[in-house]
């Protein structure tokens, strides 16, 4: 029977590993990287501190309860991912639920992936992990986007390469933080789909908006019946000027003008008698042809 690799010899083997890196050093050797993306370390829960660039905020108090008394029962089977500071010291990338959850249950070591990672790089994998699981809302998707973008200088095309959207989608989150709070809370709430969110973010008009996502609230639209509300109530294209039709005998020259240049001629009336003859053309050919005529 193989012999059962015990849980303090593990983490001493990866502390063995770690012990000759430099955690200034920008670029690990692909090695090291492979070596430690592989290796699952035992690490004290009291050395591990929580991410700052977490972008999931919130977190049901019933949902961590129930975890602890799992991990009370089986322990921790899914490992968080860290990177490491120093010695004694590592900072959440992904997991605070579970690390949240391993508190509440006393445990005292907790299995970790140990990444090398600079704050950037945290920030994206913390977010990529809990989009792709889905328990982000909205609006702290959009909200981590912007600190992305302001705080590390990306662009949108940038920014949609490293999390693997496109830059619509981008676009589109960043443009719920422009909402009013209320919106970005029932967002939040899930009271109203991020569909519902969008149609309203395209109302520039606030009086309307807040009309909108009421009636949306009270009568629990669809997003369909939403954005066909907020097309109804824009205000029908103002009807194109009509030419005005010419008195007969102007008729009659501007027919004559026609025919004798074989052009396209418009005479045109103001007051007092006053007026214009606009004749077009397209070419310079067809100009001097019309030169050729009017001279003649």
């Amino acid at each position: 029977m193989a012999k059962k690799v015990k849980k303090k010899e593990l983490g001493a083997g990866l502390k063995a590993l770690l012990s000759n890196i430099d955690t200034n050093i920008e670029e690990p050797s692909a090695e090291v990287v492979r070596e430690l993306s592989n290796t699952v370390a035992f690490i004290p829960v009291s050395q591990i501190s929580v991410n700052p660039y977490q972008p999931r905020k919130e977190f049901s108090e019933d949902a961590l309860q129930e975890l602890s008394e799992s991990l009370k029962t089986h322990g921790l089977i899914q490992p968080i991912t860290v990177r490491r500071l120093d010695d004694s010291h590592y900072e959440l990338i992904s997991g605070e639920r579970r690390l949240r959850a391993s508190k509440l249950a006393g445990l005292e070591q907790i299995p970790a992936y140990i990444r090398i990672a600079n704050d950037q790089e945290m920030m994206e994998m913390a977010l990529v992990e809990n989009i792709q699981r889905e328990q982000l809302n909205a609006i702290e998707v959009a909200i981590t986007y912007q600190r992305l973008l302001d705080e590390f200088e990306l662009t949108h095309e940038t920014l949609a390469e490293r999390v693997g959207k496109n830059r619509s989608s981008i676009t589109n989150y960043l443009r719920l933080l422009k909402l009013p709070l209320d919106v970005q809370r029932a967002l939040k709430a899930r009271l109203i789909s991020m569909g519902h969110a969008r149609a309203l973010a395209g109302v520039d008009n606030i009086i309307l908006l807040n009309a909108f996502f009421k009636q949306t609230i009270d009568n629990n639209l669809s997003v369909r019946a939403l954005e066909k509300l907020i097309s109804d109530s824009k205000e029908p294209a103002p009807p194109k000027p009509t030419k005005t039709a010419l008195p007969e005998d102007y008729q009659a020259v501007e027919n004559r003008l026609k025919q004798h240049l074989e052009a396209k001629v418009e005479l045109k009336l103001k007051s007092k008698g006053k007026g214009t003859i606009v004749i077009h053309f397209d070419s310079d050919d067809t100009l001097n042809d019309l030169l050729d005529k009017i001279e003649e």
